[in-house]
């Protein structure tokens, strides 16, 4: 499952990076140690045995706004801000280790099986200890809940993404009320990810109904079920403050609560430096430079999981629909110039990001991508009917001349800017338009208010659940395609992909998809986030993760 995020900076237990340019040069001197190591290999969170961990403490981080619904299955409350508040307070299936690598989740599940593939069935047997907030056990009627309404048959439910509910056939009892058998009606590969990753366990009373799931979480959770529990939500201050929940039966938090206040991008670091929040991630060489001389703070890398793109708005009607036009205006734009120009000093080698299913690091990772070729793209557009008048390209009266969309932070003009150069050599016009945080997909970028659209999108160990979701195409059920664009031939290959269990097989696949993806215009990813977070040096077991899950009750501030 991937989930969008507003900005690309977040000093959350997330923790995608920013990335603002830092200069141009080619000195990368300046780049953190460990810039080259690959994502799934490391991480990098200052690792401590809890018994060197002071007991108590606050770990205060950043928001770049509160929740539009704290569901995170909603369309609404599928961003990473929502994802970072709901890690700490809501149940997952699996962990991972830096080297993305399973277990079960043992605080929730005792085991979690595929007990037969003919038909696929999956065996959840849950904690006997598990419970809901209000002391309610955790059931296997809540997955048969969610189940139901992932599994888009009822379109009232305003899901973010199906994550392979809409193949399964039925979820019963097991051998009592602690287990749940789930039967798919096809095959589904990433079946490991339906609990797991960026997907949550929500309780019964929040996905039984369409009113519930899509209302009900709309100022706050009702129920949850982790070592912390939301303790009090300030809205006039922008707060969110987590405390310890008194009904968890795990090992006890190291830590007394995490505060989450919501804060404009450019005060990140001066709250940092003012002692006002605990971590964030580090923008440019300059920030980097800047960290290093704040006392007290370290810089801690692993590659991130969160990547940039640009988006095209394919809609029926729109200005471009063609998808001849897409591809011509994709080979024109330099994914390298764009990373040279904004890693340089973040990272040892700056280079795209040139898959859109896999990141680099992850098995699976090969280059898919068009070449950068804008005389072909030039000729191609000309082909098409798009003839230069002056400056800009015309058909039929109709000016080549395309309104690019983003959150207002430097990073994303500077990247637009950039491609904005690029396109004029063709003769292809970019308007930069910039929004603030708060609606910009609800108002915006669902309602497919842009030409281009430029975001991020957050990955995980569970690549495969995202095919359908972002690049797979339901005129009735957009999910995350949210510039409309797809094919039956790309769709019936998303089909493949996600039916195949035999691994290997799949990752084949897969790339098929990823050059699919690529040759319809559909979107070009940018580049994957370095990974340089500044933190508290007496911060343990945080920092920045990579692949890697956090164990929440082993956060904490050394003795």
């Amino acid at each position: 499952m991937r989930i969008r995020s507003v900005t690309t900076r977040m000093a959350i237990p997330l923790l995608a990076i920013g990335l603002i340019v830092g200069g141009c040069s080619s000195d990368d001197s300046g780049a953190p140690a460990g810039s080259t190591d690959a994502l799934g290999t490391t991480n990098d969170i200052n690792p401590k045995d809890v018994s060197e961990l002071r007991d108590g403490g606050n770990l205060r981080l950043a928001l770049s706004s509160f929740p539009q619904n704290w569901n995170g299955l909603h369309n609404d409350g599928n961003d990473a801000d929502t994802a970072a508040l709901l890690r700490p307070v809501m149940p997952r299936s699996f962990k991972t280790n830096a080297a993305a690598e399973l277990s079960v989740n043992t605080d929730y599940f005792t085991d979690v099986q595929l007990t037969n593939t003919s038909p696929q069935q999956v065996t959840y047997t849950i904690n006997p200890k598990a419970v809901w907030s209000d002391g309610s056990p955790i059931t296997w009627e809540d997955i048969q809940s969610q189940a139901k309404a992932l599994s888009g048959a009822d379109k009232s439910f305003l899901i973010a993404i199906s994550n392979g509910f809409d193949r399964v056939e039925k979820v019963e009892r097991g051998v009592d009320d602690r287990q749940a058998v789930i039967t798919f009606s096809k095959h589904y590969a990433d079946w490991r990810g339906q609990f797991s990753g960026n997907a949550f366990l929500f309780p019964k009373s929040v996905t039984a109904t369409p009113e519930a799931f899509n209302k009900s979480q709309l100022q706050g959770l009702t129920l949850s079920a982790g070592p912390f529990i939301v303790q009090s939500v300030d809205r006039a201050q922008g707060r969110i403050v987590l405390g310890h929940n008194p009904k968890w039966w795990g090992d006890n938090p190291k830590l007394d609560t995490l505060t989450f206040s919501v804060l404009d991008n450019s005060a990140l670091l001066p709250a940092l430096q003012n002692n006002e929040i605990d971590a964030v991630g580090l923008a440019s060489r300059d920030e980097v430079k800047t960290a290093r001389n704040t006392p007290g703070i370290a810089i801690r890398r692993a590659p991130g999981n969160s990547w940039s793109h640009f988006t095209f708005n394919g809609a029926p009607g729109s200005l471009l629909a063609d998808a001849g036009v897409r591809v011509a205006i994709s080979k024109a734009i330099d994914r390298q110039a764009i990373a040279t120009a904004i890693q340089n000093g973040l990272v040892e080698n700056p280079t795209p990001l040139n898959n859109h299913i896999y990141l680099k690091g992850q098995a699976g990772y090969q280059d898919n991508s068009l070449p950068f070729d804008p005389d072909a793209a030039a000729k191609e557009l000309d082909a098409l009917g798009w003839k230069l008048n002056g400056d800009v390209r015309e058909k039929d009266g109709r000016k080549l001349e395309i309104r690019d969309v983003m959150y207002n932070q430097d990073v994303w003009v500077q990247m637009a800017q950039i491609i904005q150069q690029n396109l004029a050599r063709i003769g292809v016009k970019l308007n930069i338009e910039t929004k603030p945080g708060t609606g910009l997909f609800t108002d915006v970028i669902q309602p497919g208010n842009f030409d281009v659209g430029q975001w991020t999108w957050v990955g995980d160990p569970f690549p495969l659940s995202s095919m359908s979701q972002i690049w797979g195409y339901n005129p009735d059920d957009l999910q995350g395609n949210y510039g409309r664009i797809g094919s039956p031939e790309l769709n019936n290959l998303i089909e493949q992909t996600i039916s195949e269990l035999d691994p290997k097989k799949a990752i084949e696949l897969a790339n098929q998809v990823d050059r699919k993806v690529f040759e319809e215009g559909h979107s070009l990813p940018l580049m994957q986030s370095p990974g340089n977070v500044a933190v508290r040096d007496n911060l343990a077991n945080f920092g920045a993760a990579g692949m890697a899950s956090y164990d929440y009750t082993k956060i904490g501030f050394l003795k």
